[in-house]
């Protein structure tokens, strides 16, 4: 049986529909509502065939159709048409982003997740870096006031750390700059697992006289590149899965809930090494993920790939705008990343 026009203008007329009702779809619906210049009777027999190719499936006997995960993946691949983003969407992700990338790293993420789960109505899924494998870009001591100093602490992976220092007494300009050029030339390119014992001892004898700055430097470094949970994938907009009736079950509503709390399963879904990524349904290896869509991006540092943001849904989602969404956010975090506050400077 083949694949002929007349049946891809009915699969995209059914799909489309479905994915703005939710309601399984039938022959008369689609002569209604769209002009395709056939009957009512001609639709229905090319539905059935379309369900005997696998791109359709019917609930009940007496109910319409809804696409299938091959229907959806037809429809992904080769028919739906591109989603221009509004200009009020564009202007909203360009300022929210430049604003959170004035601060830290995962503080840029989680605006971005917002963002994601805000425009998308869908729950949105992020893997940050890792701060365990970042290795130390630069640290820089700036005065506060008399008794305190503000340590920033960048990492090749675009981390930010900013860390208050309490200090004894005021420390001048020059002294800070020597300061600075002492802890680069210690820490710079080093991981968390490579600030040994050696490099204590040497770091603690060339910051002889300033104790209080030594005493603080070395926890904070740990504490900021050893933390495990900095790299967990997480969630937001979870709630957003109750716009979807197919979520009205209660059982259907904790199995995707749980997987949203489940951190391993998560990353699994993120995993994933290209551009944009859309897995349909079955094509979800992940326990929990089976009757989802995950749509994924990554962001990358001068093309180096950092993490991936994403979202998971009802196979049913408005593929085509989610993936604008995706691809116009991704694209301010790696302006960010790479000419912001990132950057060196």
């Amino acid at each position: 049986m083949e694949m002929d026009v007349r049946k891809i203008k009915i699969l995209q007329a059914i799909i489309n529909d479905y994915i703005n009702t939710g309601e399984p779809v039938g022959s008369r619906t689609i002569a209604k509502k769209y002009d395709l210049g056939i009957s009512s009777a001609t639709i229905r027999n090319e539905m059935a065939d379309l369900e005997e190719m696998g791109y359709l499936e019917q609930l009940h006997s007496s109910s319409g159709r809804k696409p299938s995960d091959k229907g959806y993946r037809l429809y992904v691949d080769k028919l739906m048409t591109h989603h221009d983003l509004t200009d009020e969407e564009e202007y909203i992700i360009k300022t929210k982003i430049l604003d959170s990338a004035l601060f830290e790293m995962d503080r840029l993420l989680r605006q971005a997740t917002i963002l994601v789960s805000d425009l998308t109505r869908l729950t949105c899924i992020v893997n940050p870096p890792s701060a365990r494998k970042s290795s130390i870009r630069s640290l820089q001591l700036v005065s506060v006031d008399e008794n305190q100093m503000l340590l920033i602490v960048i990492t090749n992976n675009g981390i930010i750390k900013n860390n208050i220092i309490k200090v004894n007494s005021f420390v001048d300009y020059g002294t800070i700059l020597k300061l600075n050029n002492i802890l680069n030339l210690r820490l710079k390119n080093l991981t968390v697992e490579e600030i040994n014992l050696e490099v204590i001892n040497n770091l603690k004898t060339d910051l002889f006289g300033y104790e209080d700055i030594f005493n603080a430097v070395i926890p904070i470094l740990y504490e900021s590149l050893n933390k495990a949970d900095s790299s967990e994938a997480y969630a937001e907009g979870a709630e957003n899965i109750f716009n979807y009736p197919e979520y009205n079950d209660i059982e259907k509503a904790k199995e995707f809930l749980t997987l949203l709390s489940n951190k391993d399963k998560l990353k699994g879904l993120l995993n994933d090494g290209s551009n944009i990524s859309i897995r349909i349904g079955n094509e979800n290896y992940i326990d929990g993920a089976r009757d989802c869509s995950v749509i994924t991006a990554v962001y990358s540092m001068h093309n180096k790939p950092l993490g991936s943001i994403g979202v998971i849904g009802p196979t049913r989602i408005h593929y085509s705008k989610v993936i604008s969404i995706l691809d116009k956010i991704v694209q301010e975090i790696n302006e960010s990343i790479t000419h912001g506050y990132f950057d060196d400077r």
